[in-house]
């Protein structure tokens, strides 16, 4: 097995020099002492309430073939260890030693809804349907942390690397791009997420127009060409020596254009047309977000000259991650039926409330059942709060809705500009809702959760996973987890 760093390497990236016996391979970085495994580069960073320094003989215990600290005092006796003056440069000094050895195409992006599955939805195509070897940062490690320590991880043989990239206020995707160095930049949405850091939306289009800061000069951006900022990112994109734009949307002028889609029971056709050549695929997933997320991936291999015929093929494989549409069938608690629950609590904006709301007014519910959104606070969205929520209502009354249960304050707005048809239940904690929520389901529901992480409707979500058992499509038992 290629180690993934050895000694010299690591010496060199980190302006140091080894302290320890042999010359120890490492086969991978890892930052927390839980999740070390034999062979990994611990580096102990500082946090705000955690010191990694407190963890170093743990991560040795655990297997860790040496640790970058900055207090060596720390460090075992016999253990073996690189000593800089600050470990987070330290481990940004090594994912720029990544990125510069690195031979293959790499690929940013970022943007207000999409990120972490349009990320994902890359990663199956290329691999699976190019049979070509991706790279790509784990979960959504999009920060000033995960970003280098994604870099740091990747293999010097990959054929295309991915890496996403998030933010709360201004400045920080500019440093995560001039990281990355991405030859391929694309921007998913940009929609009211994080208003209460910026004063408008057009602050947070240029907030996210970083991510061309550092695109490599001769390189593409990857743009939604439906969006009203579509131009403010373009001319952003050329003054950062853009030589492409490659656009997708609805829009005839786009590179990758929606023709049509149709949801069915657990999955998703679609038809785009990639400059005039008609593509049709199917993925095993539900909802227009994922519809959207498709055709930027696709925009993505245009720009990367790959068979874009390939890679539709590849988005069979596709998979909702947790919290992000997955769909369970699950038992009534009465044992009597089942109700489809749609896990999207992962987190939320107005634009992703949206599109959850949408997706599931087209649903398909059982012959006595109902469509029922379970919907949390969307927070950091600033001075205008109130009116988001408020116009969520409306949102809701207009589509084939037929219940909402809401939790949280800033949900309390949306609840009272409901309909009296529409209003379940609202409560002030998460937790309040479940029983009321359980009372009312029937045979045939479907079930929709969805909110900002920090609403805690995600805590719905696993007590509805772990109280009522699981069932397939058609009602049986579902078989146990391996």
């Amino acid at each position: 097995m290629t180690p993934l760093w050895t000694v010299d390497t690591v010496a060199g990236a980190l302006g140091t020099t080894f302290r320890g016996e042999g010359a120890p391979a490492f086969t991978g970085v890892s930052i927390d002492s839980r999740s070390v495994n034999p062979g990994d580069l611990f580096f102990a960073l500082r946090g705000e309430r955690l010191d990694g320094h407190a963890y170093v003989g743990a991560a040795l215990e655990a297997g860790a073939a040496a640790v970058v600290v900055a207090d060596p005092s720390c460090v075992p006796a016999g253990g073996a260890c690189f000593v800089v003056d600050d470990t987070q440069a330290a481990l940004e000094a090594l994912a720029r030693a990544a990125r510069t050895r690195f031979g293959g195409k790499v690929v940013g992006l970022t943007g207000s809804v999409g990120k972490t599955s349009t990320k994902e939805m890359l990663r199956t195509a290329i691999e699976v349907g190019c049979q070509l070897r991706v790279h790509a940062s784990d979960g959504n490690l999009n920060n000033h942390i995960g970003v280098p320590l994604s870099l740091a991880r990747m293999p010097e043989d990959a054929d295309v690397a991915v890496f996403e990239m998030g933010m709360n206020h201004a400045g920080e995707i500019s440093a995560l791009s001039r990281l990355v160095r991405p030859d391929v930049a694309l921007v998913t949405t940009i929609s009211p997420a994080h208003l209460a850091f910026f004063r408008d939306l057009d602050a947070i289009a240029d907030a996210k127009a970083e991510i061309f800061d550092g695109l490599e000069s001769g390189g593409t951006a990857v743009l939604g060409r439906d969006g009203r900022y579509y131009e403010r990112l373009r001319e952003r994109a050329l003054k950062n020596d853009a030589w492409y734009i490659v656009s997708f949307g609805e829009s005839p002028y786009a590179n990758v254009r929606m023709m049509d889609y149709a949801l069915g029971a657990g999955r998703v056709d679609v038809t785009v047309s990639a400059e005039g050549r008609p593509i049709s695929y199917s993925m095993p997933v539900e909802g227009v977000q994922w519809v959207c997320n498709s055709m930027a991936s696709l925009a993505v291999i245009r720009a990367l000259n790959l068979s874009l015929e390939d890679a539709a093929r590849g988005l069979a494989s596709v998979s909702a991650p947790a919290g992000r549409g997955l769909r369970h069938c699950l038992a009534l608690p009465s044992g009597e039926g089942t109700f489809q629950l749609v896990d999207e609590s992962y987190n939320a904006n107005p634009d992703s409330m949206d599109a959850a709301i949408a997706t599931l007014s087209m649903l398909p519910v059982g012959p006595t059942g109902r469509r029922i959104a379970v919907l949390g606070d969307m927070l950091e969205l600033g001075e205008q709060e109130n009116a988001l929520h408020e116009r969520l209502a409306r949102q809701v009354a207009e589509r084939d809705i037929d219940l909402v249960f809401a939790t949280g304050p800033l949900m309390a707005r949306l609840f009272e500009a409901l309909p009296e048809r529409l209003r379940g239940q609202h409560t002030a904690a998460p937790e309040l809702l479940m029983a009321p929520l359980v009372a009312a389901l029937r045979d045939g529901d479907v079930v929709t959760l969805k909110g900002s992480h920090g609403s805690g409707v995600w805590k719905i979500a696993a007590a509805l996973l772990e109280t009522c058992e699981p069932r397939t499509a058609t009602g049986a038992p579902a078989a146990p987890q391996s």
